[in-house]
């Protein structure tokens, strides 16, 4: 999803011919020497002749101003191949800028999981806030499990087009399930844009083009990602859909699923002996992550179960339910639990319109 839109008009002031950044700096030779012998930019403008004090330089998609003046020298990354070769991975210009030397393309950074007892209710929070592309976010893991995971329950009340564009997440699994409502999306090599609607499920493979184009009003999803800080970078130079169709692309180890309610029958569920709709995101993500939904049948409730997973993540779709973990917690729909590794858990008393979306996965 794209970053939040601040509803402003665009300023009136025409074609924008040229970005810059303005470095301070004086004398200008050294400061000069060292962008273009050491750092590889190339002079654009120079001036004055006799005595140059100003020039522009361009080099590695940026575009920089040297000129005489007074103020913070600023900070600019360099994403090279092998910054370790710079001890401290930093430079400094005789201006004072300093120069942070980062990796390409870094690996995700994965922190540990930090096991907790987690249990987040619709009704005492945490807050609501405005986040990407105008979307409504709750937050449904506030301590994160260290960073490891993040889960969130968004929502778009208006409806109508999303102000989305072409972008991707450096993530190590991403998915996306709806409960409220539906959305027109479009994924790369996964042909035309398609409808996900309530029940429906998305695996979103690392690094896999997308966009969100529109949705119905009171549309809500929940999703769930590892770790829980990630990037996400737009490709504003690919076009969704794309005009080929590759639907077992292997995106890291992972494939794309959209999983279809409708489509996808009722089963018995081994362990909890509800019935069960199985996502197929276990299979596509290589068994990084699973996703099901559980609804209680001719049951009310099951007998403890031990969680061999490093994290299991519930949320009440709708109904009512009593989470029992050394205690018994009322659930109503919309609220949100995690259970640590090893321990052992149960629901009772769920009302027959329970629905549960459980999350697993097995860690490393």
């Amino acid at each position: 999803m794209s970053e939040h839109l601040i509803d402003r008009p665009r300023l009136d002031i025409g074609a924008i011919a040229l970005a810059e950044m303005l470095v301070p700096c004086a004398p200008l030779a050294p400061t000069l020497d060292f962008f273009v012998a050491r750092l590889g930019f190339r002079v654009e403008t120079i001036f004055p002749a006799e005595e140059p004090h100003t020039a522009s330089l361009s080099g590695h998609g940026l575009r920089l101003r040297l000129a005489p003046g007074d103020g913070d020298a600023g900070i600019i990354r360099l994403a090279c191949e092998t910054p370790e070769a710079v001890e401290g991975r930093t430079l400094t210009a005789p201006n004072g800028t300093r120069i942070e030397l980062v990796e390409t393309d870094a690996p995700v950074d994965i922190p540990q999981v930090k096991p907790e007892f987690v249990i987040t209710r619709r009704t005492d929070g945490p807050g609501e806030g405005v986040g990407r592309a105008g979307m409504i976010y709750r937050d449904l893991i506030p301590s994160r499990l260290g960073g490891r995971y993040i889960a969130s329950h968004i929502a778009l009340p208006e409806g109508g087009p999303v102000a989305d564009w072409v972008h991707f997440h450096k993530i190590r699994f991403q998915l996306i399930f709806c409960r409220r409502g539906s959305a027109r999306l479009v994924y790369e090599d996964q042909g035309p844009p398609f409808i996900m609607s309530a029940g429906d499920c998305v695996l979103q493979p690392p690094r896999i083009r997308h966009r969100v184009l529109e949705s119905s009003p009171g549309f809500e999803v929940v999703e769930v990602g590892c770790p829980a800080l990630h990037e996400t970078l737009a490709d504003h130079h690919m076009d969704l859909p794309t005009p080929q169709i590759r639907a077992d692309r292997d995106f890291s180890g992972q494939r794309f699923v959209h999983h279809k309610a409708a489509e996808t029958p009722w089963v018995a569920d081994a362990a909890t002996g509800f019935e069960q709709r199985d996502t197929g995101l276990a299979n596509a993500s290589g068994g990084i992550v699973d996703a099901r939904v559980l609804r209680p049948g001719a049951r009310d409730g099951f007998e403890p179960v031990v969680n061999a997973a490093e994290f299991l993540f519930g949320f009440l779709l709708d109904g009512s339910a009593s989470l029992e973990r050394s205690g018994s917690y009322a659930l109503d729909a919309a609220d949100a639990f995690v259970i640590p590794q090893n321990e052992a858990w149960a629901l009772r008393d769920c009302s027959p319109e329970a629905l549960v979306l459980l999350v697993r996965s097995p860690g490393e």
